[in-house]
């Protein structure tokens, strides 16, 4: 891989000659012959221009009764949970790993998947990890994140900035089962998942981790506060007392949904890579 993104930025600048940002182009074929899909623009004002069709969502149910409830109102005995042993984790390879969250049944979220989805991509040290906030129907089904609308999008932006799911890039989520209705990790479920989190990071020794949304902010952050205000500066995780550069951004679902936020999240690509850079150049590397 070309960790300088020559080839990119080449045509960023050509881009940027023309008064124009990069276009995110989503990947694959439409429907009805066309080459490819349309292109999405990344400036604010293209953006609020251009109509792009919203990416087909689940409907959301309008009440959602957790597991207990539900079984209570049936009169079926609640499925037994089992916790994660403390400190269980510390030496599991991937292997192990693998096979410890498609066993899981340490929270509610369990009963109703088809598979647990842990991450893909590169494993060897990777300069980015991405973590976003769960599976949803697409993923549920196939095992792997972001690979519905949502993954298009993003294999968009990391194309913007030369780089590639699997080369230098791994992609994971806050936990690791679908929630029900595609709705939004409760914070419980959160803290359940996060020990598989945390091993995942050890395991990769990323150089840079971006968050994407509100979740997985939530789950290595633990911060609530508004994104907007998380943006735009650096944050920290600290791996065996070592800090890693963290950057927040929007959720690829949520940018399919809020287009005038697809400048800002170009942004905070651009911000990450600087990061990444400096991270480089202390390290001497």
């Amino acid at each position: 891989m070309n960790h300088n993104g020559e080839g990119a930025m080449g045509n960023l600048e050509i881009l940027h000659e023309m008064g124009l940002t990069p276009l995110w182009v989503l990947r694959g074929q439409a429907e009805e012959g066309a080459e490819a899909m349309d292109a999405v623009a990344l400036p604010e004002s293209a953006a609020a221009a251009a109509p792009v069709a919203e990416a087909p969502r689940s409907p959301r149910p309008s009440l959602i009764l957790p597991p207990a409830a539900a079984a209570a109102f049936s009169g079926a005995a609640p499925a037994p949970r089992t916790p994660l042993p403390a400190g269980s984790l510390g030496n599991m390879g991937w292997d192990e790993l693998q096979d410890a969250v498609a066993a899981c049944q340490a929270c509610a979220l369990c009963q109703q998947r088809k598979q647990a989805v842990l991450g893909v991509g590169d494993r060897q040290q990777p300069d980015w990890m991405f973590i976003g906030e769960g599976p949803g129907a697409d993923e549920d089904e196939q095992g792997e994140p972001f690979v519905g609308q949502a993954g298009k999008l993003l294999d968009a932006m990391l194309a913007a900035i030369d780089l590639q799911r699997g080369r230098g890039v791994y992609i994971g989520n806050a936990v690791k089962c679908r929630p029900p209705g595609n709705r939004t990790p409760e914070a419980a479920e959160m803290d359940t998942c996060r020990p598989y989190l945390q091993r995942q990071i050890e395991l990769l020794q990323p150089k840079l981790i971006v968050l994407l949304g509100r979740a997985a902010v939530h789950s290595v952050l633990a911060q609530e506060r508004p994104l907007a205000s998380l943006r735009g500066r650096p944050h920290e995780y600290l791996l065996n007392g070592r800090p890693i550069p963290v950057v927040v951004t929007y959720h690829p679902a949520y940018l399919l949904r809020n287009l005038t936020d697809k400048a800002r999240a170009w942004e905070d690509l651009c911000f990450a890579r600087r990061l990444l850079a400096d991270a480089r150049r202390q390290a001497g590397g």
